[in-house]
């Protein structure tokens, strides 16, 4: 094994070049969630494709990053942090080569998928290399650092990738991936060292948890199958593809109950704190999630917007994050997360009811940007508290599992909404434009009612106080590096309220 170097001094030639590796390899995965839902009525019209078509091109990703990111973070430590960091930068760039290329919407919706395996080793990956590399005291600047210039590429996501789209292609949202990997390739193999934890005394390493990681993959992807496929027909395949999905996941969780170095320990859920937090989340990220993937059709499909004006109208939700999310962390580590965590959902909500005003003849100035900025507002007080309870509420030495668990529950909630919500809200988009903004105006509904249960749970389960310790997990400058909070995210804002990596 490898032994690490010393370790690297913030504002050191090195540490600026670790920082950059990192920002741009994990950077591709952000900025891709940015962009796809802009590029969704291009792509439909380009490839002929349907609302399944393009729930699939969302959701296919967010179930192999979703089911694997626990599994990508074990492999960098039992393989190396760098080297499965490049494989993750490999294979999410093959990925995006293939989507730029694909022909029809089944060829894109497996290389999306192929995409969710690469970053689900690129995310955890870039955060584990800060932490490792760095010198303790120099460890937070890092994740700041980093976390800034993450939130910067989530902001330029839709101006780029929208003026991509309008001014060439939606194909090339995913080429562009190819050079910013090949300077990330370089700057990581020349400057960035190896590192991975030194085992105990006569311990044998622990092994991935591979059949955990399995299991909820087939999970999670038989349950989209059936959700999707089966809004339109519900068959004997959408059936038994549902019964695998469940039995798949019950598998998984007595798998995780009996390994010994499970990909999902069991026990860390016995933490009120930790459970309700995680409800939390799951209830605004599918809000988050549903709602943004039909607010963008509904901007294009029925207000006319190009892809870049789409993108830009929902950029002040990212602005209000990168200047507010600090802040709502600094009152949380004064007044405790519980407040802030209950009435922050309360505002998303806020916000989603007022986009039921977009629609048909609505204006930006009036109708749209209000609605934006609340949510954003929502979003910047909820999420920089919930990230901080989510690690307060676990030991030092599970705030790696806590963090990659809280991820994983943004992803799934955000690809179940994208799968469940245009069904349920009776959503059809070859239906005309009054078809399109109904279904879009019952799915904001049914998000702020998401949300109203999520600021519930929170006041129930997350303690009052100033409980929240500072930490370099832990800081409070993170969350606008998910791209399940970018302005047009399905995801999402790629890193989540955890350490959103």
């Amino acid at each position: 094994m490898a032994i690490p170097g010393p370790a690297v001094r913030f504002g050191s030639a090195t540490g600026r070049w670790v920082i950059a590796a990192t920002v741009l390899g994990s950077g591709m995965a952000f900025l891709d969630g940015t962009v796809v839902n802009v590029a969704l009525p291009a792509i439909a019209d380009d490839l002929d494709a349907g609302l399944s078509g393009l729930q699939w091109t969302l959701d296919a990703y967010l179930v192999t990053l979703a089911s694997l990111l626990l599994l990508g973070g074990a492999l960098g430590d039992q393989y190396g942090r760098r080297r499965v960091y490049l494989v993750g930068m490999v294979t999410f760039t093959a990925a995006s080569l293939l989507c730029g290329l694909a022909p029809d919407i089944r060829l894109l919706i497996g290389a999306r998928a192929l995409q969710g395996v690469g970053a689900a080793m690129l995310v955890p990956g870039s955060l584990a290399i800060l932490t490792s590399t760095f010198d303790p005291a120099d460890r937070g600047r890092a994740i700041g650092a980093w976390s800034a210039l993450a939130g910067a590429t989530a902001a330029i996501g839709p101006f780029l990738g929208g003026w991509l789209i309008d001014a060439v292609s939606w194909r090339l949202i995913f080429v562009i991936n190819l050079p910013i990997a090949a300077v990330a390739a370089f700057i990581t193999m020349v400057h960035v060292p190896e590192s991975r934890p030194e085992p105990s005394s006569g311990a044998d390493p622990a092994r991935p948890d591979v059949a955990g990681a399995v299991l909820v993959s087939l999970g999670l992807a038989a349950l989209a199958f059936a959700l999707i496929e089966g809004a339109d027909e519900l068959g004997s395949t959408e059936v038994v593809a549902a019964l695998v999905g469940v039995a798949a996941l019950v598998a998984f969780v007595l798998v995780e109950g009996h390994r010994l170095n499970p990909m999902l320990p069991l026990g860390i859920f016995r933490s009120r704190q930790f459970t309700g937090a995680n409800l939390t989340t799951f209830a605004v990220y599918a809000a988050l999630g549903g709602a943004l993937f039909l607010l963008v059709l509904e901007l294009q499909l029925v207000l006319g917007y190009a892809a870049l004006e789409a993108g830009a109208s929902l950029l002040p939700v990212t602005m209000v994050m990168l200047l507010l999310s600090s802040r709502m962390g600094q009152l949380a580590q004064r007044v405790g997360p519980r407040w802030p965590m209950s009435v922050g959902p309360l505002i998303v909500a806020g916000g989603l009811l007022l986009m039921t005003r977009v629609g048909a003849g609505a204006t930006y100035a009036t109708d749209v940007l209000p609605a934006v900025v609340v949510f954003g507002l929502g979003l910047a007080v909820t999420v920089a508290p919930l990230t901080a309870a989510v690690l307060a509420a676990v030991d030092d030495a599970h705030m790696g599992v806590a963090s990659g668990v809280n991820n994983a529950v943004a992803r799934v909630a955000g690809l179940l909404a994208v799968a469940v919500l245009p069904a349920a809200v009776g959503l059809d988009i070859s239906g005309g434009a009054d078809a399109i903004t109904s279904g879009f105006h019952r799915a904001a509904v049914v998000g702020a009612a998401l949300c109203l249960a999520g600021g519930l749970v929170a006041y129930v389960t997350i303690r009052g106080g100033a409980t929240v310790q500072a930490s370099p997990q832990a800081s409070l400058d993170q969350p606008c590096h998910d791209p399940c909070l970018a302005p047009t995210g399905a995801r999402t804002f790629e890193e989540p309220p955890g350490t959103a990596a």
